[in-house]
C-alpha cells in the first residue's frame, strides 16, 4: 500500500455518516491485518472468529461439549483475544493476598488510583491506552505466521470485512445478530442438515457460511458489486469448513427494490435459470441477519419475502435476527427504537395477511441456546422464526381450511 493510505489509516478519521461494528471493539486490543482497499477505497480487514465446535464434529454429528456463556466463555474470549497482544498490567498494586487486597473493612471493592506522588514515567505507565486497532499491512507475514497455521483447523472462520462504512455500506461489517443466527444454526444443527437455503442481505457471507457446514446448498444474496465480491472471497476462505458436509454456497444478487431476479449473463452474480428453477422447487429455509436498521429497506425486504415464499414449491420457515438500537430522539423526547418498532408491526401486518393462499406464524425463539462463537451476546438480541405454509385447494377441501 501507498505512504499516503498508510498515513490515512494511522490517523482514522470519522464523519457523521459514519457507522461502525462494535463487534471489533469486544476484543480492542486484537491485531487485525489490512489486506487490501476496495474498489471505493474502504480499508478491507481480515479477521478470525474462533468456533468453540469443530466443524468436523458438526459434519459427523458427534457429541461434544458445549461451550455455555458466562465466565468460561469470558476468560475464552479474553484468551483470543489477547493472544499476540500484550495487556497492561500494573505491577506492585497486588500484594501476596491477592483480590481480597482490594477490599476494604466493609467487604467493598477499593478502586485503584494513580497515586499523585508517582514519577512521571510510571503516571504514563498507569495512563488507559487508547482504543483503536492495530494496523498490520499485507507482507509482515511473519507476525500472522503462527496465527496462519491455526486458521487452517477446522475451527475458524476466516472473514474480510470493513471496519467503518457509510450507512449505505454497513453489509460490509460484521454485526452481532450475524452471530446470534449463527449460533442457532450450529445449535440446531440436524434441523438444517441437507437443507436448500436463501440467505437475504448475507453482507460479509458469515452466516451463510456457518449454514454451509450442515446445509446441502445455500444462496447468499446480497446488492453491489464490492460487496458480493467480498463475499464470494469469503466462502472461498472457508471453503475447507464446508468440504466435511458436502455443502455448498453461491453468492448471487438480489435486491429488494427490483421485481425480478437478476437474470443478465452479462452482469455479474445473476442467475441461471436452471438456478432460479432450484430455489423455487427446493428452498425450505430463508434467513436475514441484520437487516432492519431502515424502515424503507424493511418494507422492501418483506415485500421481497412476499413475492419470493408465493412462488416456492414446499412450505418453508424464515428466521430473522436483529439487534434492538435504541436511540434518544427528539420527536419522541425518550430513548426509543423506531426501527426495530417498523420491523415488529410490518411482522405482524405480514402475519395478519389473509389472501387464500398463504399462512404465516410467527414466533420468537429463546436465547437460551448454547453461544458457539466468541461476541457478546446482549438482551437487545432477538431471533423470530416464521413458518409459511401453503394453502392448497385439497388442504381447504380436506380440513375445511387454516
Amino acid at each position: 500500500m501507498g505512504g499516503l493510505a498508510q498515513e490515512e489509516m494511522d490517523n482514522p478519521t470519522f464523519r457523521s455518516d459514519t457507522v461502525l461494528s462494535d463487534v471489533h471493539l469486544h476484543c480492542p486490543s486484537k491485531s487485525h491485518l489490512m489486506v487490501r482497499l476496495n474498489a471505493v477505497g474502504q480499508p478491507v480487514f481480515l479477521s478470525y472468529f474462533k468456533l468453540l465446535w469443530s466443524t468436523e464434529d458438526l459434519a459427523s454429528g458427534k457429541h461434544v461439549r458445549e461451550i455455555t456463556t458466562g465466565r468460561e466463555h469470558q476468560c475464552r474470549s479474553d484468551e483470543l483475544c489477547d493472544k499476540d497482544s500484550s495487556n497492561i498490567k500494573i505491577e506492585g498494586e497486588l500484594n501476596s493476598e491477592g483480590v481480597e487486597a482490594l477490599l476494604d473493612d466493609d467487604g467493598d471493592l477499593e478502586v485503584v488510583r494513580r497515586p499523585r506522588s508517582a514519577s512521571a514515567v510510571q503516571a504514563e505507565d498507569l495512563l488507559r491506552d487508547i482504543v483503536c486497532p492495530v494496523i498490520l499491512m499485507k507482507g509482515k507475514e511473519d507476525a500472522f505466521e503462527d496465527e496462519e497455521q491455526e486458521c487452517t483447523c477446522s475451527d475458524v472462520v476466516k472473514i474480510e470485512h470493513t471496519m467503518a462504512t457509510p450507512l449505505e455500506d454497513v453489509g460490509k461489517q460484521v454485526w452481532r445478530a450475524a452471530f446470534l443466527l449463527a449460533d442457532y444454526i450450529l445449535f440446531q444443527r440436524d434441523t438444517f442438515r441437507c437443507c436448500s437455503v436463501l440467505e437475504l442481505g448475507g453482507g460479509t457471507g458469515i452466516t451463510s457460511v456457518i449454514m454451509g457446514t450442515v446445509a446441502k446448498r445455500v444462496y447468499c444474496t446480497d446488492v453491489g458489486e464490492d460487496l458480493l465480491t467480498m463475499c464470494e472471497q469469503n466462502v472461498a476462505l472457508n471453503k475447507h469448513l464446508m468440504e466435511p458436509g458436502g455443502g455448498e454456497i453461491k453468492v448471487k444478487e438480489l435486491d429488494w427494490l427490483k421485481d425480478e431476479f437478476c437474470t443478465d449473463p452479462e452482469a455479474p452474480y445473476s442467475w441461471s435459470e436452471e438456478e432460479i428453477a432450484d430455489l423455487l422447487d427446493h428452498c425450505s429455509v430463508i434467513m436475514a441477519a441484520d437487516v432492519f436498521y431502515d424502515d424503507d429497506l424493511t418494507d422492501a425486504l418483506f415485500r421481497t419475502l412476499y413475492r419470493i415464499t408465493h412462488n416456492l414449491r414446499n412450505s418453508c420457515t424464515v428466521y430473522l435476527a436483529l439487534e434492538k438500537r435504541l436511540n434518544f430522539t427528539l420527536r419522541h423526547m425518550d430513548v426509543t427504537c423506531e426501527a426495530y418498532t417498523h420491523f415488529r408491526n410490518t411482522l405482524n401486518d405480514l402475519e395478519n395477511l389473509q389472501d387464500g393462499k398463504m399462512k404465516y406464524t410467527v414466533e420468537p425463539i429463546k436465547l437460551d441456546f448454547c453461544q458457539f462463537l466468541v461476541y457478546e451476546r446482549i438482551e437487545q438480541l432477538e431471533v423470530t422464526d416464521m413458518d409459511l405454509l401453503s394453502i392448497h385447494p385439497w388442504i381447504l377441501s380436506i380440513d375445511g381450511g387454516i
